[in-house]
């Protein structure tokens, strides 16, 4: 939510002598030199985890942070500007000072930055009184975990009765975000963030099967449910199959598809493209936006207010990039389509990199969803394989060629053979070589949309609902020793 304050009412919020995020972000803008822009972002962060092994739970912990960014901007009377950035944690209210003069030095210092523009301003939006500015930063603790660690240990319990071994990881965690202007913007946003993963492993530690969740909360982790589909997989590693590298149909299940669209997505900057350096850039010049990429009526699209994956509505920039830059602090950041109905629709862009390509401007909120109108599930897909692969999740995904995307990586804990639908063992592990974008050209199956944890993006980027993918040739390139 945004308001429009006046100088005079900043600073001017309760317990005006703590040290509050909202106190230290008046003070930072309160202390900027006149002429000049300042933003200022300061956040506060608390974790808590749960960590087992071998069925046994093994530590818990809870840690806070809390940091503080000045951007100073000089602006100059050939009507260029300057730009400085200064990022501490811990900061205490008699360092303030010290950080705005320091972000100010490098701003009166640097060369002219090319995204430089007007900030972002409230557009006269009233200030409430009661508005969440000016509430409590929002924070986790060992509590949340009450209901989940009370399932967990029953789980953990039955594990140990049935012969498996259980290994794995809880973390929760909250940023809450405050951000001001010296245009009078002033927006707050608190981000929730869970993630369980789990391991399952057979007694003599042979076999190996690894699910995955994302949550807001923990309330809706369901963890017995998890095991009992990794107990599933460790069965069908009973029988062994050994396959040649090649291409394969394979079943990509929600985690799998995250991963390699989560590529997709960071590699989507419409600067890029327009410079001919992606493969999202349109031979002899431009972008390829309009073009169909898949023929089967897949859309990719990020929204802030999906439920589940709830996320800031609006810009949080502590630095200009190819994409994204400080003057956009603030400014709204609606649902985005990146492809509707198997057609590129849009590219991330900074109002800047929007000018510089003819694009709309399009900020990129941080989730990604993938969907169609099919209710297929994943045991209904398997059901309807003649022959074919079904993997678990992807890992160690590294770029190979921007001009086409192809990403090189491994399979793990599981690839399984697929035969008149059924699972009749468990494969090799293998090197794959593939382009998200040219995988989409190959779909022949798209699953239901449900929530999913990304097994290699999970630490940077774990709001995501996706399908599970049918697709046609998936490539593996060599097979791998990795287990």
């Amino acid at each position: 939510m945004s308001q429009a304050w006046s100088p005079a009412e900043q600073g001017s919020t309760p317990n005006a002598g703590g040290a509050s995020p909202q106190d230290t972000v008046e003070r930072a803008l309160a202390l900027a030199r006149p002429g000049g822009d300042c933003v200022v972002i300061a956040e506060e962060t608390s974790t808590a985890n749960l960590r087992w092994a071998g069925n046994t739970l093994t530590t818990n912990g809870v840690a806070a942070s809390r940091s503080l960014t000045v951007i100073a901007i000089d602006r100059r009377s050939d009507g260029t500007a300057g730009v400085g950035v200064v990022a501490r944690s811990g900061v205490r209210p008699g360092q303030v000072e010290d950080v705005v003069r320091e972000a100010e030095k490098a701003a009166a210092e640097a060369s002219p930055a090319e995204d430089a523009g007007e900030l972002v301003t409230a557009d006269g939006t009233d200030r409430s009184e009661d508005n969440e500015w000016f509430d409590l930063p929002a924070a986790t603790e060992i509590g949340v975990f009450r209901a989940f660690a009370a399932q967990l240990g029953e789980t953990l319990r039955a594990a140990e009765g049935a012969g498996r071994k259980l290994y794995g990881f809880a973390e929760h965690g909250v940023t809450s975000t405050f951000l001001g202007t010296s245009a009078g913007l002033r927006l707050r946003y608190d981000q929730p963030a869970g993630r369980l993963e789990l391991n399952a492993k057979s007694a003599d530690m042979a076999r190996s099967a690894w699910a995955g969740a994302a949550t807001r909360d923990f309330t809706d982790v369901d963890v017995a449910a998890l095991d009992a589909g990794l107990a599933e997989r460790l069965s069908w590693q009973a029988r062994r199959v050994e396959l040649p590298a090649g291409r394969y149909e394979t079943l990509l299940p929600p985690t799998a598809t995250a991963d390699l669209m989560i590529d997709f997505y960071w590699s989507a900057g419409a600067r890029d493209a327009g410079e001919g350096r992606t493969v999202f850039s349109r031979q002899g010049g431009g972008t390829r936006v309009g073009e169909r990429l898949s023929a089967l009526p897949v859309d990719l699209y990020s929204d802030p207010s999906y439920p589940g994956l709830e996320c800031a509505p609006f810009v949080i920039a502590h630095a200009s990039g190819r994409d994204s830059s400080v003057f956009d602090n603030g400014l709204p950041a609606g649902r985005a389509s990146w492809i509707s109905a198997g057609v590129l629709s849009a590219l991330y862009s900074s109002r800047y990199s929007a000018g510089l390509t003819g694009l709309p401007a399009t900020p990129p909120p941080d989730n990604l969803i993938m969907a169609s109108d099919s209710t297929a599930s994943l045991s209904s897909m398997i059901a309807s394989t003649k022959r074919g692969l079904l993997l678990t999740c992807l890992w160690y995904i590294r770029e190979v060629d921007p001009q086409t995307l192809l990403v090189t990586g491994l399979t793990r804990d599981g690839v399984y053979l697929v035969e008149e639908g059924e699972i009749v063992g468990a494969v090799n592990n293998f090197r794959f070589n593939e382009s998200p974008v040219g995988m989409l050209g190959r779909l022949l199956e798209v699953g239901r949309c449900e929530p999913t944890l990304p097994r290699e993006w999970g630490d940077y980027f774990n709001r995501a609902a996706m399908p599970t993918l049918r697709v046609e040739a998936f490539n593996m390139s060599s097979v791998s020793q990795a287990s």
